[in-house]
């Protein structure tokens, strides 16, 4: 964890790491303490080829429930597995991207956000078990501060993302000798936060100041909706909150990302074999932007299978 007094270039790239991949997938933060799960999943057919589709948690407490035979099964039955990026959990690869994209001490936070808005970053930075508070920050760009904020509490309450969903999917593939496939590379999901207007950045500060003590709360929400399968409930509190607070936050993480994997697993589906793709739960909430409605409006056949 970050403190006042040690901080340095390398300890703020590290910590941000962190930090950066419990957040990168906002619309799927789920966790719980139930004893079962059983999660969503889907089947999208083609002429000769077929995918399964499964909603994914990026992080979760170590002994979180989240397998099932159906999920074994369907995996044991793909070819190869497909994530939103094959290599989320490399720290190497992702910290030159943060000094360079979310780091900016050149042009502080200070300069960014008024008075008021900075003292609510002290706080709630404060609260979150950053010492120095909002000075610990001043290095960062917004969206980086804005996301930094959203997840501390996460770490607090004990959520770990080595145990998030993907990273155990990769652990089974490898065991299967299933090669692992990405729908984005990471450079693209920085980029979908750094290439943001400084007024949308700021925005999304905001918007997180405001809802700093919700979150925990909405996460406990939403784990009961994920493990029962309720996509309606998972939507509410995921991609339909998202677009409220912030319609081009929305826009720019579920809805466009949607429709280039749409497009992307349209390719796949016009070739053979089957192929397990897992995304975050917000991007299958069911809606008219969701990944399966997409397919369908290209003529797949979508079935739930749990």
């Amino acid at each position: 964890m970050l403190v006042a007094s040690g901080s340095t270039r390398a300890s703020r790239s590290g910590f941000s790491t962190r930090l950066l991949r419990l957040a990168l997938g906002l619309g799927a933060l789920l966790c719980s303490t139930v004893a079962a799960a059983d999660p969503a999943l889907w089947r999208v057919t083609g002429p000769h080829a077929s995918i399964y589709l499964y909603g994914t948690v990026h992080v979760l407490r170590p002994a979180q429930p989240w397998d099932t035979p159906a999920l074994d099964k369907a995996l044991a039955a793909s070819d190869d597995l497909w994530l939103e990026v094959p290599d989320a959990d490399d720290a190497a690869k992702l910290q030159p991207m943060i000094q360079s994209l979310g780091l900016d001490p050149a042009h502080p936070l200070s300069g960014k956000v008024d008075a008021a808005d900075l003292a609510r970053v002290d706080a709630a930075a404060k609260a979150a078990g950053i010492a120095a508070g909002e000075k610990a920050l001043e290095p960062m760009r917004p969206w980086l501060v804005s996301l930094s904020l959203a997840t501390l509490p996460l770490l607090q309450a004990g959520y770990d993302p080595k145990s998030g969903v993907e990273i155990k999917l990769k652990a089974k593939s490898a065991e299967l000798g299933k090669p692992v496939r990405g729908l984005e590379t990471m450079q693209q999901q920085m980029h979908f936060f750094a290439d943001m207007p400084q007024a949308t950045e700021v925005a999304m500060l905001r918007a997180t100041l405001d809802d700093v003590d919700g979150g925990a709360k909405r996460l406990d929400q939403l784990v009961t909706a994920w493990q029962a399968g309720d996509v309606p409930t998972i939507a509410r509190i995921t991609s339909q909150y998202m677009a409220k607070q912030s319609p081009a936050l929305y826009d720019t993480l579920i809805v466009q990302r949607n429709r280039a994997w749409a497009d992307a697993l349209d390719q796949r589906l016009k070739g053979q074999g089957t192929s397990f793709v897992a995304v975050g739960a917000a991007h299958l909430n069911g809606g008219p932007d969701s990944v399966q409605a997409l397919l369908t409006q290209r003529g797949y056949t979508v079935e739930r299978v749990q």
